[in-house]
C-alpha cells in the first residue's frame, strides 16, 4: 500500500512522464520542492514497491503497475479539483485544498464524490441553480 508520500511521487513522475515522455530525479525534485537524493531514496523504494524502474543516472521508468497507479492519481486530484469548482470554492484555493485532502479520502469515498459530480454536471438546471446562489 502506498503512502501519501510515495503517492505524490508516483504522481509527479507520471505527469511528467506524460508531458515529456521522461521523468528526471531533478525535474521531480523542483516540482516537489525537494533535494535530489530525497527524490533518489524515494526512488529506490518505489523500485522495491514495484511502481518503477530505477537506475542511477537515468531517467524514472514507471512499471506498468507505477503507470496505472499514477493515472488513477491523476484522475483522483482531476475530480477533486472539478468537485471543488462544482460546489464553489473559490479557483484560488482549489490546489491547496486538493493537496490537502487526496490523501485523507478512501477510494470508496472517491467512488461516490465521481457518482455525484457525474449526476450534478448531467443536471444542468442543478448546476445553474447552484452557480446562481454562488453569484448572491
Amino acid at each position: 500500500m502506498a503512502t501519501p508520500s510515495m503517492e505524490d511521487y508516483i504522481e509527479q513522475i507520471y505527469l511528467q512522464y506524460e508531458a515529456r515522455g521522461e521523468a528526471r530525479v531533478s525535474d521531480v525534485a523542483e516540482a516537489l520542492a525537494v533535494l535530489p537524493s530525497s527524490v533518489t531514496k524515494m526512488a529506490q523504494r518505489l523500485d522495491r514497491e514495484g511502481y518503477l524502474v530505477y537506475e542511477r543516472y537515468r531517467g524514472l521508468e514507471l512499471t506498468e503497475k507505477g503507470l496505472k497507479f499514477g493515472k488513477k492519481l491523476v484522475h483522483r486530484h482531476e475530480l477533486l479539483e472539478q468537485f471543488l469548482r462544482l460546489i464553489g470554492v473559490d479557483e484560488q484555493n482549489i490546489y491547496g485544498d486538493v493537496e490537502g485532502i487526496e490523501h485523507h479520502l478512501s477510494w470508496n469515498a472517491m467512488d461516490r464524490i465521481t457518482d455525484l459530480v457525474e449526476a450534478m454536471e448531467e443536471d444542468e438546471e442543478f448546476v445553474r441553480k447552484l452557480k446562481e446562489k454562488q453569484s448572491t
